[in-house]
């Protein structure tokens, strides 16, 4: 009590007064903690789960013989043990890379169930409070799906939580990182698609000798422009088929394997002996540089962890250990053969050790899998977009469902016709294996040590592993990471800039635009508008108040945001109900439906004012506008009815117990709205207490016991629940109308050159040309009111 009138003593009766009026949204909140648990799979379940991932996880890693030895020796080869060097070197970098690393350690560090380089990046902000746009509160943690933990207070976690915390240099730092890894995932997916159909379409060349190389690059072209046309389909309708089709192709490069190993020269099985790794690095500079094309035989690795929310972690561990992993190692071994005993047939070794009457057949499979592996790779960075997106770290674009059935599978027709042009330019432009493939091997590896940069603080703060194991783990990974790193940089020259080059203009784009977002949310905290100023100007505003409900958006999770009195002050009227609308996203991968909403009382009930909260995660899209319309109203309806219930409860334990009956009592019901679906997480506190000492400018209470009209406000007063539901009912009768603030950033005038140039020209022109809120709201356009402001930053 002492600290409490101390503190009130210091901040002031205003800041006491703002406190009461407008509280943190604690008591709205769930307080169900329901954590993700690993499920659990019948034996057959997950056997079928696992046949189906081989489609959509490992097309591409399945593709990569067509083209890695090619890469290795593009000059030829000198003798037989340079030949069991490279295959040794692929045998290790198989085990060390997809085996140990992704499939038995970093598929473990999910989102709940969801990889890429953004869920580790969710898994840190929820265990550290490394966000930069500080839009998060304490209420957030009580969904079923934010899952964090505690830590000691002289324990390892608690030191890195506190070193990361400490300083905004290292926040920014680890967002670069990931944005980083993000681009050359993007940069990945341009280039898998190129290399994966120019390699499978090369085959044509084997049987037609005298074709040239540019008929192959058109062909290979229009494949793309087909697969990229047929996107906004989804892979819902043709998925069935990835999974069959690539079994074949794994079947078919198994077999060949074998059969090759016995026909050839079987003497390569040495290569499973790691002394000849050591051989092969005597021989000199030339095998130092041939790392690039030994890196490709791990290509789609990646993948694993990107392509996870389709799948459970087992399933794709029985797939890799019992299909994958074996038939990769039967391949490359049968390859290594044939080369060794055929020295001057490196080039389409693939298909030139086919027998003759299945050439054509392996060709048409070898092209439907490097389709699947493309349309794999394309989707991933759909889901990549989608999720900076969702982070505030990309221009708004177009994001379609094209499955009713899984939410992961969306369509954005801008990148998909940006991905489509410089997938063409990048076939067309080089025309060949060797080029695409050293751009490929630097975005595939730059991927590669951003996931083991991260993997150490997930290890650290999540896991909360030993750090014996954080070093053992981080030395392995850096021990066959920093080789190959070595080894594309040295081709950058020679196609390794390509990705760079994409890299850096996502980056850009990405950093900028996070950037003015943060301004903007910076400039909203600190101009937002005062209580007591709202209280000032009485029950009806200073306005005329108007039948209707007004949905006034804002990035305030709490506050009236300034744009509200800009509004104010420059219209005549306002609508009878406004309700303060905070879209925002959290760092998990989805929020569910009945805990999507928190709604509050801003100010005394006579003021009809209301803040709802929208929480959605980086997987969830908003539905149609009169879904989200729907699912709000009846939040509002649910909260009125419980704050009705809970005025006469003090203690926030009645309240919990209160709630935890409600979904289960169906006599809640009034208007034809139940109190359920969102009763479990939204917990109301009585503020009646804290406003009853407040009395606004000319209001009156309300003593006959039915509503009538205010003197001087025009405002209600309701004795009963059922007048102010019936009231809020009859003002979404009247209409809503969806106000949005177009607030404008430019830069100061003192401010330096490079600054300038980021916001006024490149970051005006990202929004200019991205899409609008009501088009991301589904706002139609007849219920849309929009208010400008320009600020400087």
């Amino acid at each position: 009590m002492e600290t409490r009138t101390n503190e009130y003593s210091r901040k002031g009766a205003m800041w006491e007064l703002e406190r009461n009026l407008d509280q943190p949204m604690d008591a709205e909140a769930g307080r169900l903690r329901n954590m993700y648990r690993e499920k659990t799979y019948p034996t057959i379940l997950l056997l079928r789960l696992a046949f189906q991932s081989l489609g959509v996880v490992f097309g591409d890693l399945g593709t990569s013989p067509l083209y890695v030895f090619y890469n290795i020796f593009p000059h030829g080869i000198e003798d037989t043990e340079q030949v069991i060097g490279a295959l040794s070197l692929i045998i290790y970098s198989l085990t060390l890379i997809p085996l140990v690393k992704y499939v038995f350690i970093v598929l473990r560090a999910n989102d709940n169930g969801q990889g890429g380089t953004f869920a580790l990046y969710s898994l840190l902000c929820r265990h550290a409070k490394i966000n930069i746009i500080p839009n998060q509160h304490r209420t957030d943690q009580d969904l079923t799906t934010y899952s964090h933990r505690t830590y000691e207070e002289k324990s390892l976690a608690a030191k890195i939580q506190r070193w990361l915390e400490g300083h905004q240099f290292r926040k920014n730092l680890i967002l670069i990182l990931v944005l980083f890894g993000t681009c050359m995932a993007v940069g990945d997916g341009i280039l898998t698609p190129a290399i994966s159909v120019l390699s499978a379409t090369g085959g044509i060349q084997v049987e037609e000798g005298r074709m040239r190389n540019d008929v192959v690059v058109i062909i290979s072209v229009v494949i793309l422009i087909g697969l990229f046309s047929m996107q906004h389909y989804g892979t819902d309708k043709v998925s069935w088929l990835f999974a069959p089709i690539v079994f074949v192709w794994f079947i078919l490069i198994g077999i060949l394997g074998a059969v090759n190993i016995c026909k050839y020269d079987h003497s390569v099985l040495k290569a499973f002996n790691p002394v000849y790794v050591y051989r092969y690095f005597k021989r000199g500079k030339t095998s130092w540089t041939s790392l690039g094309g030994i890196m490709l035989s791990i290509t789609g690795t990646e993948a694993l962890f990107a392509d996870l929310s389709y799948f459970p972690v087992q399933a794709i561990q029985i797939a890799f250990t019992v299909v994958v992993f074996p038939c990769l190692l039967l391949q490359y071994t049968g390859q290594a053969a044939f080369i060794a005993a055929n020295t001057n047939q490196v080039s389409h070794a693939f298909y030139i050790s086919l027998p003759a009457p299945i050439l054509w057949p392996a060709f048409a499979v070898a092209t439907a899998a490097a389709i699947v592996a493309s349309q794999a790779t394309i989707s991933a960075t759909y889901s990549i977009i989608k999720q900076a997106l969702a982070l505030g770290c990309f221009p708004r674009v177009k994001i379609i469902h094209t499955s009713k059935k899984y939410l992961g599978q969306i369509y954005s027709p801008d990148i998909n016709w940006i991905l489509m042009v410089f997938c063409i330019a990048v076939t067309a432009g080089f025309k060949n294996q060797s080029q695409i493939a050293n751009a490929y091997g630097t975005a595939v590896i730059m991927v590669m040590l951003v996931t083991t940069f991260l993997m150490i603080p997930i290890m650290l703060l999540v896991w909360r592993s030993h750090w014996t194991l954080v070093v053992a783990f981080t030395v392995l990974s850096l021990l066959v990471e920093i080789p190959y790193f070595s080894a594309v940089v040295r081709k950058i020259d020679q196609g390794g800039w390509v990705p760079l080059v994409f890299a850096a203009g996502f980056m850009i784009i990405m950093y900028v635009w996070h950037y003015g977002t943060l301004k903007r949310y910076e400039f909203e905290m600190h101009s937002k508008v005062s209580m007591a100023w709202i209280l000032g100007l009485g029950p009806s505003l200073g306005l005329v108040r108007v039948p209707g409900i007004g949905l006034v958006y804002t990035e305030l999770a709490s506050g009236v945001p300034h744009i509200f009195s800009h509004f104010i002050t420059n219209l005549p009227a306002i609508h009878s109900t406004l309700v303060f609308v905070c879209v925002k996203y959290l760092p998990v991968y989805t929020v569910p439906p009945d805990e999507r909403f928190l709604v509050k009382r801003i100010g005394p009930k006579n003021f009809h004012m209301f803040r709802c909260v929208a929480r959605y995660g980086y997987k969830d899209i908003h539905k149609k506008d009169d879904d989200f319309e729907k699912m709000l109203f009846d939040s509002l309806l649910l909260f009125v009815r419980l704050e009705s219930m809970m005025e006469e409860y003090s203690d926030s334990d009645e309240y919990s117990t209160l709630m935890m009956t409600l979904p289960n009592n169906p006599g809640i019901s009034n208007g034809g709205v139940t109190a359920t679906g969102t009763s479990n997480v939204m917990e109301v506190m009585s503020c009646t207490s804290s406003h009853d000492s407040i009395v606004p400018v000319n209001s009156k209470s309300n003593d006959t016991g039915s509503s009538q009209v205010m003197p001087a406000s025009g405002q209600m007063a309701f004795q009963t629940v059922g007048d102010e539901i019936a009231f809020l009912n009859a003002c979404r009768d009247a209409g809503v109308v969806h106000i949005l603030g177009n607030t404008v950033i430019r830069a100061r005038r003192d401010s330096g050159f490079v600054k300038k140039i980021a916001i006024n020209y490149l970051y005006a022109f990202l929004r200019k040309i991205c899409r609008e809120n009501s088009a991301i709201f589904n706002v139609p356009h007849e219920s849309l009111l929009n208010v400008g402001q320009v600020f400087y930053v």
